[in-house]
């Protein structure tokens, strides 16, 4: 699978450690930033992430900073994206199952690095239910302009 990976300076440590999990699982990944701890604004290393997978480029993105919260926010204002925040195994596969996310957002203060491995695993290996959620989705999509 073609991952596309990006955080803030909050998420960084887990972004690597993400990154290198991926590799080894042979994942074909790509690393949109930050290099360091060093305070950015995370927007300018989300949405880039978000476009790329929007535009085919990737089949999945993972996000990261503090909380996560505002890297999915600003991951959702692209068109075509579909970003759960995931804080436990349970959120990770309900994200893919029911709401067939393309992109998943992580906090690194909120979780151990052992939990974010792990909701990156079982987020890329969920599939998607498809039957009643489908047409929960394509509501969700028509809303977008």
């Amino acid at each position: 699978m073609r991952v596309a990976v990006g955080s803030d300076h909050a998420g960084f440590g887990y972004k690597q450690l993400i990154l290198d999990h991926l590799k080894t699982l042979g994942h074909e990944c790509a690393d949109f930033g930050t290099h360091s701890e060093e305070s950015v604004d995370y927007p300018d290393f989300i949405v880039p992430v978000a476009r790329a997978v929007a535009a085919g480029e990737f089949d999945r993105g993972i996000v990261l900073g503090g909380s996560g919260n505002g890297e999915a926010i600003a991951a959702n204002k692209v068109r075509g994206i579909r970003c759960g925040l995931c804080w436990n195994d349970t959120t990770a596969e309900l994200c893919r199952r029911h709401n067939d996310s393309n992109m998943l957002s992580l906090g690194q203060r909120m979780i151990t690095a052992e939990q974010a491995l792990s909701i990156v695993d079982i987020w890329l290996e969920t599939p998607f239910d498809g039957g009643r959620h489908t047409p929960r989705i394509q509501k969700v999509d028509a809303i977008e302009p």
